[in-house]
């Protein structure tokens, strides 16, 4: 039968929509492939090996040259902070996407900012003063290094259009050089991709000279990356030149997505509770930190523990958006000393967003660890066409918090207020304090606190927590700088939305005895937690050796929320292993790549990568290739 033509029309209406997604999707691999062929060029300018680590300071100044930056030593001390040791050059990578190579069109318009006369000209006092004293400051030997060019100054002036084009020639020279050496040498070109290695950086050389100057650029209030060594590669690599592989293919369909085992826990609430909340905050470098809290048992009871993402919605029929980030809660029992921790269990039941374990404990104390795996909390590039008005003067000219604020600042209180009895006692203040200032409130400052804002039972109530909020930027005359840098440090945008926090509950029921249970700290995820995931996948998980390489194995592990990978090495050497999911639907993994490689200690396993269904109301195909790097 003839298709009727508008069943034509749909059809290459449809296939045009496919056509122009696979292009898009191409057109990212290649931006992707491009990006790390430069990484490494720049990389490999200056050490011999892409699994060398940085070791100072000044070899991260000169690698960062090599690959068109030109960082002011305010930029270098923002990722080289006193407890670094070394950088790898997963977190070289990291650092170049953060800090974009300056345009000429931007380094014009900062020059045209003091060219008073507009005639293309800048005298050296006028420079000096700019850049020293605006923006991200430079040092006066900094801008000496720019009026000694010869050929861009005359007469005490910077003829900054030559200046400009020099910057940029100079660049593009520098990344050129860096490019043609990776294709000339082969042996660098068959060079795969790790994250570490024990050896010297001698021989490490600049080839050329660079001019220095950045574009005034606004700067973050929180410093991200810290140490490199116990970081694993997330890098493309060819596998023309892998010699053992193999695949894992998994499907789910849509049907399945959180409707496993489910927790009944209607069955439990007449049982004693104990409940505290809590939240993961994103930090500038991807890293994800956490609540972590001590339970008491006082006698063996059977317990059942739950978290979930915590809904701070007031809207009937909007839920938070954070509620889609994944959940989980590591178990384990303290012995004599903290270090030494028993691992008991995960949770995997799961009733909608909540995940649970459920079973019998003694008495004692245990440690309980959140985790995530940063499928859906992650670094995501949005443009805010608005920024939110957090301020405004009443009629009297008295300063007002705005009634946006006050609903961010509502919720801020609601996830603080970590025990939910509606008030914030010095404790759970002062987690609210570490997070955004990184200090601790003592108890002479609570007490004045006390004094002046609303309190009952010597706790802060949601009333004062807002008039404290309001007092401080009547401080600073209504200037909501210090507000901005608390609502980012918490996870909110300038468009008042959170999007790099969520918030959690944990809710711990226990048949026969009263259960306790305290947040202790606020910091990232310990060893520990990763030990505990790699054990539950190995545990319970599909395993495949490697082809030919017995040695190396690939533990596999579904729950109607994620998908994980374990890769572990029996053997006495370090192994590189290619990982490719480009073949696989409807996937979102923590890396945020499809082509990437890892390195695997001796004797030593590693969480792989975590996948989740970017759409959950569609069918998930998880089509994994491991591949072993010569």
């Amino acid at each position: 039968m003839a298709s009727s033509p508008g069943s034509s029309a749909s059809l290459f209406s449809e296939q045009a929509t496919l056509s122009e997604s696979s292009q898009a999707k191409k057109s990212q691999n290649s931006e992707e492939k491009v990006f790390y062929k430069n990484c490494r060029a720049s990389y490999l300018s200056v050490f011999k090996s892409s699994l060398e680590n940085i070791r100072s300071k000044e070899q991260l100044t000169l690698v960062l040259q090599q690959a068109g930056r030109n960082p002011s030593q305010k930029t270098v001390n923002k990722y080289w902070t006193p407890q670094t040791t070394a950088l790898n050059f997963d977190d070289f990578c990291a650092i170049l996407k953060k800090e974009k190579p300056v345009t000429k069109t931007e380094l014009l318009k900062v020059f045209a900012k003091i060219d008073k006369n507009n005639d293309g000209y800048v005298l050296h006092t006028e420079l000096h003063k700019f850049l020293t004293t605006r923006g991200e400051k430079m040092t006066l030997d900094e801008v000496n290094a720019v009026t000694k060019l010869a050929e861009v100054n005359s007469n005490g002036k910077l003829d900054y259009k030559k200046f400009c084009k020099l910057y940029m020639t100079t660049n593009e020279q520098c990344l050129k050089n860096a490019l043609e050496k990776l294709e000339v040498d082969s042996r660098l070109k068959r060079q795969q991709f790790g994250s570490q290695i024990e050896t010297s950086s001698e021989g490490a050389t600049s080839t050329i000279s660079k001019p220095s100057l950045r574009a005034t650029r606004k700067t973050e209030p929180k410093p991200s990356l810290k140490k490199g060594d116990s970081r694993t590669s997330s890098r493309p690599s060819s596998a023309q030149s892998c010699k053992a592989s193999i695949s894992s293919t998994i499907s789910v369909s849509a049907s399945s997505n959180r409707n496993s085992k489910l927790i009944e826990t209607n069955s439990v609430k007449e049982w004693q509770c104990a409940q505290s909340k809590g939240c993961f905050f994103l930090e500038e470098d991807g890293e994800i930190i956490s609540h972590k809290y001590k339970l008491l048992l006082p006698h063996r009871s059977v317990l059942c523990i739950t978290i979930k993402p915590l809904n701070l919605s007031q809207i009937e029929g909007k839920p938070s958006p954070w509620l889609a980030v994944d959940t989980a809660l590591c178990i384990f029992k303290e012995n004599e000393t903290q270090e030494n921790l028993q691992f008991v269990s995960i949770t995997e039941l799961q009733n909608k967003e909540a995940f649970g374990w459920k079973g019998e404990l003694g008495a004692g104390v245990y440690c309980l660890l959140p985790f995530t795996t940063g499928c859906r909390l992650k670094k995501v590039k949005r443009q805010i066409t608005r920024e939110a008005k957090l301020l405004y003067r009443g009629k009297d000219g008295d300063l007002m918090l705005t009634d946006e604020f006050r609903a961010a600042l509502s919720d801020i209180f609601e996830m603080i207020d970590l025990d939910g009895n509606g008030l914030l006692s010095l404790e759970e203040y002062n987690f609210f304090e570490l997070r955004t200032s990184g200090e601790k409130c003592d108890e002479e400052a609570w007490a004045i606190c006390k004094e002046n804002f609303d309190t009952k039972k010597n706790e802060l109530t949601k009333r004062g927590f807002m008039d404290l909020n309001l007092m401080e930027a009547s401080d600073r005359e209504g200037d909501p700088g210090d507000l901005w840098v608390t609502l980012l440090s918490l996870g909110y945008n300038k468009a008042l939305e959170m999007t790099e926090a969520c918030p959690f509950v944990i809710d711990i029921y226990a048949e026969k005895c009263k259960p306790k249970i305290k947040a202790v700290y606020l910091e990232a995820g310990t060893g520990q937690l990763s030990k505990a995931v790699c054990k539950s996948v190995v545990n319970k998980g599909n395993a495949q050796a490697m082809d030919s390489c017995e040695n190396i194995i690939v533990y596999t592990t579904k729950n109607d929320m994620r998908i994980t990978s374990v890769i572990e090495n029996k053997s006495e050497n370090k192994v590189v292993i290619h990982v490719n999911n480009e073949q696989s639907r409807n996937c979102v993994n923590n890396r945020g790549l499809n082509v990437f490689a890892v390195e695997v200690a001796p004797k030593s396993m590693m969480v792989c990568q975590h996948v989740m269904p970017l759409n959950e109301q569609e069918d998930l195909m998880y089509n994994c290739v491991y591949s072993v790097l010569p």
